[in-house]
């Protein structure tokens, strides 16, 4: 299995792994395209034998909120400080193989790549112990939780230096 650069052309597949990983948060194909075209470095394949097997969106963000949840940006922050880790899907056949930490790694090394001291992400489905493993801390504020309620009840802002 190997990252490889997102295309145009592999978003009909990134819906469709996004249908099957999340289905309580659907995204519109326009959203994904959006943080292609917006982030195209950030835009990740999981290539493998069997096909494709999942993907990663980053781009970089403000570190004090998460962007809403199925919404097409526009545009990014001139002012981020942050790398925001929008997604990282992966099916069934690719989990367990390093491929998740592969993703992190290549996140992490972009995030010092565009001078951004930290990553952030939504923590949902219950995977705050899988980013807590790979150095991410939950924030928690009443303001977070009032933005964080379009990714369900145990959606958790998380941060992590880039550096580690």
């Amino acid at each position: 299995m190997k990252w490889r650069p997102m295309q145009p052309q592999d978003l009909d597949a990134v819906v469709a792994i996004a249908d099957r990983v999340h289905p309580r948060f659907p995204e519109e194909r326009a959203v994904f395209a959006d943080k292609l075209r917006l982030h195209p470095a950030g835009a990740l394949l999981l290539d493998s034998s069997q096909g494709l097997g999942g993907y990663c969106f980053a781009h970089p963000w403000h570190g004090t909120q998460p962007p809403p949840l199925d919404t097409v940006l526009g545009a990014l922050p001139c002012n981020a400080d942050a790398l925001y880790l929008h997604d990282l899907a992966l099916l069934p056949p690719a989990r367990g193989a390093g491929a998740g930490s592969a993703a992190v790694d290549l996140v992490l090394a972009q995030a010092l790549a565009l001078k951004l001291d930290r990553v952030c992400l939504v923590a949902v489905n219950g995977s705050v112990p899988y980013w807590s493993r790979h150095g991410f801390v939950a924030r928690e504020s009443a303001l977070l939780q009032a933005k964080l309620a379009s990714y369900g009840a145990d959606a958790r802002w998380m941060m992590r230096a880039a550096r580690p």
